[in-house]
């Protein structure tokens, strides 16, 4: 039987949920409609979902403790896709660093929000477009890290596992098939998140931060991910295939 993605969809406002629930569904989309995390919460406990609309301005547990609260959970490689009601950069930052893979500003065409979901379940289930991908199943070792690119998890050099979520995996991934070669911020949001680059869009910049963090790699002097200025980044380390994980 062919899957049929399952959407949830977070937001207090009736009216919204029911529109986005309806035009979704039309489309060939499983949707499910709660009004709170509460609600959230109790539904996830039950049944899994492939991605989560998730409203930031909501009374109580608002959007982006919601987001940071999966992320830390068993549900943090879910993918989120956060509504704003405000053009506000400053809430697009805050999504990104609490770990949601794409934003969307109300109000919104209905037509946009599906395109922004397929988008997001595409890259979360593979590679990103135009990315010279190395072997599949296999450690990737650089410096004291190693990568294992089957069960995306990070790993020190005592085998500790380090979570990735799904931007800073691709993010990394990108960084590992393309070593000691400067990539500008338009090619890195390109390759990451599947569109063009927006002239206040800081989503890179957040994501190296975060992976930086990772990576215990000090920003100030770095020893991974370099910033280039007026270029972009470069991973500045060469990175060994090893075999593959046991």
């Amino acid at each position: 039987m062919e899957h049929v993605d399952h959407i949830l969809i977070v937001d207090d406002d009736r009216e919204i949920r029911e529109l986005v629930g309806n035009y979704l569904k039309k489309n060939g989309l499983r949707t499910t409609v709660v009004a709170d995390g509460r609600q959230m919460r109790a539904f996830l406990e039950t049944t899994p979902v492939d991605l989560i609309v998730l409203d930031i301005m909501m009374p109580g547990d608002d959007g982006l403790m919601l987001c940071r609260e999966l992320r830390a959970g068993k549900h943090k490689a879910t993918p989120v896709l956060m509504l704003t009601a405000r053009n506000d950069e400053t809430d697009r930052i805050i999504g990104l660093e609490m770990g949601a893979d794409d934003y969307l500003v109300k109000p919104f065409a209905a037509r946009e929000l599906l395109a922004r979901i397929n988008a997001v379940l595409r890259r979360t289930r593979m590679l990103p477009p135009n990315l010279v991908v190395t072997e599949s199943g296999r450690l990737l070792a650089f410096g004291r890290w190693r990568l294992d690119t089957s069960a995306r998890h990070l790993l020190d050099e005592d085998g500790t596992m380090v979570a990735l979520s799904g931007a800073e995996y691709r993010l990394l991934r990108v960084f590992l098939d393309h070593p000691q070669r400067v990539l500008n911020r338009d090619q890195l949001l390109n390759l990451t998140q599947g569109r063009d680059a927006d002239l206040f869009d800081r989503s890179i910049d957040l994501l190296v931060s975060r992976l930086r963090q990772r990576l215990l790699d000090d920003a100030r002097v770095p020893a991974y991910i370099k910033t280039v200025r007026s270029e972009g980044y470069v991973f500045s380390l060469p990175v060994e295939v090893l075999g593959a994980p046991s």
